[in-house]
């Protein structure tokens, strides 16, 4: 058995979340909402397409923000000043990291307190994680 790469990432989120979820993934992150199957989309939540990978925002009855496990998000080098900005001046945290020098990063959350990671890519990077941007 082989694993070939990850289809999508769960975050939680209280209920009645779409509206801030749509607001956030869609307009400040400017991912595509994904339209849920029929058969899940009683459950409440939205789903957005990250490439090729997916996030999906789902109702937990009983939320916890999840403070240290994070998706961590690629964003086009010559954008990820401009999306923290946007975020900083929507009220969301924004948090540099060098630590992974000579990678640009940096934190921020969901409206509901969900560490997010986006990191700088190039379009010349031939490995995702592999922590040398090239």
């Amino acid at each position: 058995m082989t694993i070939v790469g990850i289809d999508h990432v769960q975050l939680a989120a209280p209920p009645d979340c779409e509206d801030e979820a749509r607001r956030f993934f869609g307009g400040l992150l400017g991912l595509r909402e994904i339209e849920k199957p029929p058969s899940l989309a009683a459950r409440g939540g939205a789903w957005f397409g990250a490439g090729e990978q997916q996030i999906h925002v789902g109702v937990e009855e009983r939320f916890v923000p999840a403070s240290k496990a994070h998706p961590a998000l690629l964003v086009e080098s010559s954008r990820l000043e401009d999306m923290a900005r946007r975020l900083a001046q929507d009220g969301a945290p924004v948090t540099w990291d060098d630590e992974l020098a000579p990678i640009r990063r940096f934190y921020t959350a969901d409206p509901w307190g969900n560490r997010i990671e986006l990191i700088a890519v190039h379009r010349s990077r031939s490995r995702v994680g592999s922590g040398v941007a090239k």
